[in-house]
């Protein structure tokens, strides 16, 4: 009987030095859809839809990157009076670069 992945787990490949099959230890299958569902997400959209998200990220202070996965994890577009939640990803930001840092 396979386990099941923990809640919190997306079923994407291991992410450290990991030197077996790209799926890790677990099934083939979710490894090829979780991957066939990334390219998706991350299609390029069309020239006015990353325009127009390009100057929104910048307006609010963010990058192009953290404004669309807001799109894609939240389904909802960041606006000036979302601050609160802006000000999360830029903390965010600061962490991860001082984590690379390090």
């Amino acid at each position: 009987m396979a386990r099941r992945p923990k809640r919190s787990h997306n079923g994407g490949p291991p992410l450290d030095d990991y030197k077996g099959p790209p799926w890790g230890k677990g099934d083939p299958y979710i490894f090829l859809a979780w991957q066939a569902a990334h390219a998706k997400a991350w299609k390029a959209p069309s020239r006015d839809v990353m325009l127009m998200r390009m100057d929104k990220a910048e307006r609010l202070g963010l990058t192009y990157e953290e404004y669309t996965l807001e799109i894609l994890e939240r389904g909802r577009h960041l606006r000036e009076y979302d601050a609160e939640r802006i000000s999360a990803i830029k903390a965010a930001r600061k962490r991860r670069r001082v984590r690379h840092l390090d």
